[in-house]
């Protein structure tokens, strides 16, 4: 095995031990009401997100020395100058950990040159640990996972903002539609096990947001990108995506075919 892959699998490895302890930390205060509050203008955010911030910091630059991106610590434009930077989120899915639901993860990619290079979610409540190498496929648990295969819209599933499925319903009305989950990391998961065929992502999603997930989904078989079908890059100065789509390879082709002459609508 090459000497980059070898470093590539010990990165994952020491990812994932990494992810479960900060899993661990943040079930502690799951639903026991911890200390929370609102920062911006609507974001809630508590002191669980804030202790494993600091965990997954402390770990991870262990780990591998990078550039840091994350959504709990303030923004450092020395990230931009690294060749790799972790990206973060802490607790993915705020709000349905405050609310004492289970669709919340912990998220963490090493990014190389834009795009992500080892990848974890982890889901602390159902104890779902993925995991993804660039290259080397993507694992539930340790099995590989796989997006759906197959092109068609009538009878896929789909989930996401209601607006943009109302729209795909004018084009198909035969789509099927799940609520959306809590966590759009975790729902990206979902499209790359095959469980949700495809997703349409808000804009103003953040690297932190997608960079594990976007990892899960590629190396399942599957694509996130923009309407457009520009592959996303990470770590550039403002870490702000538009509005994504995500499916199976056949699948999102269908999409972005579908929905090509009503991008405006879509946005």
């Amino acid at each position: 095995m090459p000497a980059d892959d070898i470093d590539r699998a010990l990165l994952c490895d020491r990812l994932a031990l990494a992810v479960r302890e900060a899993g661990a930390l943040a079930l502690q205060t799951f639903r026991r009401q911890p200390v929370n509050w609102i920062k911006g203008v609507s974001s809630p955010v508590s002191e669980a997100d804030v202790a494993v911030d600091a965990l997954l910091r402390e770990r991870l630059l262990t780990i591998r020395d990078a550039g840091w991106l994350s959504e709990e610590t303030e923004d450092d434009p020395a990230r931009l100058r690294r060749a790799e930077v972790w990206v973060v989120d802490p607790i993915d899915g705020t709000r349905a950990y405050l609310a004492g639901l289970a669709g919340w993860v912990i998220a963490a990619a090493l990014v190389r040159a834009g795009r992500p290079w080892v990848g974890a979610l982890y889901a602390p409540v159902s104890g779902e640990l993925f995991l993804a190498v660039a290259g080397e496929g993507a694992t539930l648990n340790g099995a590989p996972i796989a997006a759906s295969t197959g092109d068609h819209l009538a009878g896929a599933t789909f989930s996401g903002a209601k607006r943009r499925l109302d729209s795909l319903a004018a084009i198909e009305p035969r789509i099927a539609t799940v609520p959306r989950i809590p966590s759009l990391a975790l729902r990206l998961a979902r499209v790359a096990t095959g469980a949700l065929d495809g997703t349409f992502v808000a804009p103003n999603s953040r690297d932190w947001d997608l960079a594990a997930a976007d990892l899960l989904v590629h190396e399942a078989g599957g694509l996130i990108t923009t309407l457009k079908g520009e592959s996303l890059i990470y770590n550039r100065p403002d870490p702000v995506h538009g509005v994504l789509v995500g499916a199976g390879l056949a699948r999102h082709a269908r999409l972005l075919d579908a929905i090509r002459d009503r991008l405006a609508e879509f946005a």
